[in-house]
């Protein structure tokens, strides 16, 4: 049969309709199952839907809390964490070999190093002492030559060993890099002037002696290992404690030094004369070296009273020694004035600054009780600390070298403070680099119940006590050194006087206490989020509990917390008074901290009756009076910018506070 035209015509526009609705369908399955969500059910009572919302709200808040309190990776254990120690195997014994090359790779600020430097300066002057001496004073004979031959042996072996097994071996520092490598180590000191120098000093010119004779001149070029004496002191200045001392020694020993070579030089030339030749001259009696020792002591030093030189050589020989003396004397003096000047450099500005202070004092007239408890206050910083302020020497360092100085002093202690446990470590060292330190006297208030609380105290050293009751004679508790007190009021805002003392703290001797302000650990958090969260946390525990805020770290019964000084009011009373056009002078008392003392109101003439305030507990302030220049507003509501008053012009922007020093006010 033939097809139907009409038929298939109809049979693909179906077809065709019906790939286009598969085709939507496919497109509406692919946006439903793209979408983030279902839709939302149907809604059949808004009411039921927010009850169970709420239900369901409350669910999910308990959870968390209870989560919270079951589950705190800041929560600390309340039994103290037990000390590191080593396991009880044996320790593994390391070879000789490599303890010998341990100690035979040395760094130069090694005090092993330093003993050998000690021993090859003893070698050194050994030689600069004995040769001088031996070669002017009759002291070779056979049995002498032993005893000589043994020390010089001895003085030479050490100077050979320094040269070949410490010198190049020492380590240096080439580019900012520490070379320790035997090959590069080597070869530095082989380039060096001082190796050919030691290789001078070490070459055995003794051995002339078999063929003419021994005589200490041979020995003559060991003076010039001079280096190793200038270097040996310089390490020992760099690790000794009071490195003035050895200077003292050595500017000494430099003056012996050259009396021991005049008294050399004056035998010869006695000899030379002739002993007991003439008045001048050695006359040969008694222990020569004493007598001539005394000769140069006489003559350097410019003492005077020795016998008058005869002929040509003893007059040019004595004039020589003069003028030999006088500079030599001159120049040890000095150099002698500016060791102890160094030493007492510290002690000569301590007194400059006390000296200073006493003389502020005087001249405004300050009474003698504030001086004397001024200078305690100098005499005792000096004493315990050496200095007046050490955030001077501790600008000086690096920071890494704060660091260490920082970390190795308050951080044990840092870390037993409950209220930082759980918080990162560093931000703990960047708090340790903003402690400041405070000594207080004894009876000093460190801080008083009712005032703000802007820092903590961690005591370094003393005591501080808890005080209250009448006129502060009740004590509470004694914290010692390492306590820390004040720590919650840096967590609290000042919201309803949430962070004001509720305790006196008083110095129950000298106390010196480190001190960290808020300012300080809000500047520090702001790097440290999660510490942050921390202590924001033990924050809001302690202002969600029941007692009362603890600013000083010690519990106390409720009556004892509600005595002592309160605080003190805030706000000045201002009185204003009209001076001139557009300045406002304001007559202003400074409330001081006020003090409780009972006062008996009589009754009035007129009869009323004051009975009600009878007996009662008021307070007495003296008033101090300051005078504030304020900018009156003009009528745009802007401040004036300029003011003649009384030839003097006064520019001001903002407000400016003018207190009164000295002279009358107009």
């Amino acid at each position: 049969d033939e097809p139907n035209v009409e038929n298939t015509v109809a049979a693909a526009a179906i077809l065709k309709r019906s790939e286009v609705n598969q085709l939507q369908v496919v497109c509406l399955n692919t946006s439903v199952f793209s979408a983030d969500a279902a839709p939302a059910p149907p809604v059949y009572s808004h009411y039921a839907d927010d009850v169970l919302r709420s239900v369901i709200r409350r669910l999910r808040e308990r959870n968390a809390s209870l989560r919270e309190k079951v589950v705190d990776p800041y929560a600390t254990s309340p039994e103290v964490t037990p000390p590191v120690s080593k396991c009880g195997r044996k320790r593994r014994r390391r070879p000789l070999g490599w303890k010998l090359r341990k100690c035979l790779c040395p760094v130069s600020s090694d005090r092993r190093y330093i003993a050998w430097l000690a021993v090859v300066a003893a070698a050194y002057n050994y030689n600069v002492w004995f040769c001088p001496a031996r070669l002017a004073f009759p002291y070779h004979g056979r049995t002498a030559n032993k005893f000589w031959v043994v020390f010089d042996v001895l003085s030479d072996l050490v100077n050979v060993v320094d040269v070949v097994v410490w010198q190049p071996r020492l380590q240096f520092v080439r580019g900012g890099d520490i070379i320790v490598n035997r090959t590069q180590t080597k070869a530095h000191y082989r380039k060096s002037f001082r190796f050919k120098t030691d290789l001078v000093s070490v070459v055995p010119f003794d051995l002339l002696s078999l063929q003419f004779g021994f005589s200490s001149g041979f020995r003559l070029n060991r003076f010039i290992r001079i280096e190793s004496f200038f270097e040996f002191s310089d390490r020992l200045e760099s690790v000794m404690d009071k490195a003035y001392i050895w200077r003292v020694a050595r500017t000494t020993g430099y003056l012996l030094y050259m009396l021991h070579l005049n008294a050399c030089a004056f035998y010869v030339a006695s000899v030379f004369q002739g002993l007991a030749s003439t008045t001048w001259v050695y006359d040969g009696k008694g222990t020569a070296y004493l007598r001539c020792y005394y000769f140069a002591v006489r003559s350097l030093i410019n003492i005077g009273g020795l016998p008058e030189p005869v002929t040509l050589f003893e007059i040019t020989f004595q004039m020589t020694n003069f003028f030999v003396g006088v500079f030599v004397f001159s120049s040890l003096i000095g150099q002698m004035r500016d060791v102890i000047g160094a030493a007492t450099a510290a002690q000569s500005y301590f007194r400059a600054s006390m000296d200073g202070c006493v003389a502020y004092m005087n001249t405004y007239t300050i009474p003698k009780l504030v001086q004397n408890r001024v200078r305690t206050w100098y005499n005792y910083t000096w004493a315990s600390q050496g200095m007046l302020d050490e955030s001077e020497l501790l600008d000086k360092m690096p920071l890494v070298m704060k660091i260490a100085i920082a970390v190795d002093i308050n951080l044990s202690t840092f870390q037993k403070i409950a209220l930082f446990q759980g918080c990162d470590q560093q931000m703990l060292v960047d708090m340790l680099l903003r402690l400041k330190s405070i000594i207080f006297l004894p009876g000093d208030f460190v801080v008083k119940k009712g005032d703000i609380g802007k820092e903590m105290y961690i005591i370094k050293s003393g005591a501080v006590q808890v005080v209250g009751g009448p006129d502060n004679s009740m004590v509470f508790v004694t914290l010692k050194a390492g306590c820390v007190f004040g720590e919650i009021s840096l967590l609290q805002s000042a919201k309803d006087g949430g962070n004001r003392r509720t305790a006196n703290v008083r110095a129950y001797g000298f106390a010196n206490l480190f001190v960290l302000e808020k300012k300080d650990l809000f500047d520090i958090l702001v790097h440290y989020p999660e510490s942050q969260k921390v202590l924001a946390k033990k924050g809001r525990w302690v202002n969600s509990s029941g007692l009362k805020t603890r600013s000083v770290g010690v519990r106390f019964p409720r009556a004892y917390l509600d005595r002592g000084i309160p605080g003190r009011r805030e706000e000045p009373v201002v009185e204003p008074a009209q001076l001139g056009d557009g300045v406002v002078v304001a007559h202003q008392r400074v409330l001081p901290p006020p003090v409780r003392h009972r006062v008996e109101v009589p009754a009035s003439e007129d009869g009323a009756d004051h009975g009600k305030i009878k007996n009662k507990t008021h307070l007495r302030r003296a008033p101090t009076h300051l005078h504030v220049v304020i900018p009156r507003r003009t009528r745009h509501g802007f401040p004036v910018r300029q003011h003649q008053a009384g030839g003097q012009r006064l520019e001001n922007s903002g407000v400016r506070f003018y207190i009164l020093k000295t002279g009358n006010r107009k």
